[in-house]
């Protein structure tokens, strides 16, 4: 297969006109990057493919065969046995994992899973190894890596022509500008269930008729606890979430708030909307995705049962809706819906959060880079829980304004993160000394 973004079975990859004008939106339903227009499935690149989201999205392509085919998968390299299991499902050309120790095990797996005269896939390993096919020939890239780490791959897809399904909002959070001056008119679809949600809500007006963007949230295990109260807790409590199976870190980020102040500022850079008229809001049931409030007073919500399969299949099929993505409500049972406001005072991290993504430059990526750290520390007992936003609070105040007058580069990306990393865990060895002091 070419790598030429025209496609078999599509059309090239010039966007549709616009139907309404989006301003700075890197995502808008009105417009469609390349439009499908032939009958074949569409070749997909699963980044992240033994993931939350990696396994979700291959589910639904195992139930679509019709509309979408895996050329490539990528995966930390962890769980060997299971990504030979889904290249063998899938049929994908190459598997490429970020740890090159992992090679012999996944080879050995492979060998395994593959029958005797069937050829086994391409391996690529290393720290590029999902940048590189990222860039390879296919129509949609789903990133569902979890990290900053995804940067690179998220600018090869788009540099490359590829459709991005974005799941990887730290990508995003971290580098705006870069994938701002990247990506064309239609080329990214979220993948975030309420920015998934957004996009679906925004397609029944224009930008004008827009007034607020309500981001939803289910408040996590601590929702209604006081600060005080989130003292004590530990890393089993924080991995209780009500609703949601996610992995670890993105868990415990929906415990402190912090995915959700991530959330702010995805949504700020995906739809060109004020963080002013950006607000939060609870939900303990997490039916309601995220609501867009027009100008007339009225607000559309997107309503689903927590499943992410529903996001996926908008990530990879729109403008096309998948029959039987996800399950649909039950309307023949009662069921309450709530909605509270956010307790700022328990969980600063959102209004922190609307700060670096103000002060913009490399405050977000300080931001998120201390937070990993700072979670990593408190999943190994060497930081208390609210220690994590103490901690990434005064990285950030440290860090001060990001300069201006320059543009942003990779560069200044990565080394604003390793400062905030180690600056993070200079401050996590200060606190675990005092507490053993105490």
């Amino acid at each position: 297969m070419s790598d030429s973004p025209a496609l078999r079975g599509r059309g090239p990859e010039t966007p549709s006109a616009p139907r309404h004008q989006a301003g700075g939106a890197l995502a808008d339903p009105h417009r469609v990057y390349d439009p499908v227009v032939g009958d074949g499935p569409k070749d997909v690149v699963i980044l992240g493919s033994t993931g939350s989201i990696g396994t979700q999205a291959i589910d639904l392509v195992l139930r679509h065969p019709d509309r979408f085919r895996v050329t490539a998968l990528s995966a930390n390299g962890t769980r060997a046995a299971l990504l030979a299991d889904q290249a063998h499902l899938l049929r994908a050309g190459t598997v490429a994992v970020a740890r090159e120790d992992a090679v012999p095990a996944l080879r050995e797996a492979l060998t395994a899973r593959y029958g005797a005269g069937e050829p086994l896939p391409r391996i690529l390993a290393g720290p590029d190894a999902a940048t590189e096919v990222a860039a390879s020939a296919c129509h949609t890239v789903l990133n569902g890596i979890t990290g900053s780490i995804g940067l690179a791959p998220t600018l090869a897809a788009l540099e490359a022509g590829r459709t991005l399904a974005l799941a990887n909002k730290e990508s995003l959070i971290v580098g705006g500008p870069l994938v701002k001056a990247l990506a064309k008119p239609g080329q990214i679809i979220p993948v975030d269930s309420e920015h998934a949600a957004l996009f679906q809500a925004l397609a029944a007006g224009t930008r004008a008729d827009v007034r607020k963007l309500v981001v939803t949230a289910s408040g996590g295990p601590f929702r209604g606890r006081s600060r005080a109260e989130l003292s004590d807790v530990t890393v089993e409590d924080a991995l209780a979430h009500p609703t949601w199976a996610m992995g670890p870190v993105i868990t415990i980020n929906s415990a402190t708030l912090v995915n959700k102040g991530l959330e702010v500022i995805e949504a700020h850079l995906l739809y060109d909307i004020p963080f002013d008229r950006i607000e939060v809001v609870v939900h303990p049931q997490s039916y309601v995705h995220s609501m867009v409030e027009f100008t007339d007073g009225s607000t559309l919500a997107q309503a689903t049962p927590p499943d992410m399969r529903g996001p996926i299949a908008i990530g990879l099929g729109w403008p096309e809706r998948i029959p039987d993505a996800a399950p649909a409500f039950d309307w023949s049972k009662a069921s309450t819906w709530e909605f509270f406001p956010l307790d700022n005072e328990a969980f600063p991290s959102v209004n922190l959060a609307r700060h670096v993504g103000e002060l913009a430059g490399t405050a977000p990526a300080v931001f998120n880079a201390a937070n990993e750290e700072c979670v990593e520390a408190f999943r190994k007992g060497a930081l208390p829980f609210n220690g994590i936003m103490e901690t990434v609070t005064r990285v950030v105040e440290e860090h001060g304004a990001p300069r201006t007058g320059t543009s942003l580069t990779v560069s200044d990306v990565l080394e604003a993160e390793t400062w905030a990393r180690a600056r993070a865990r200079e401050l996590t060895a200060q606190t675990a000394t005092a507490e053993a002091r105490a």
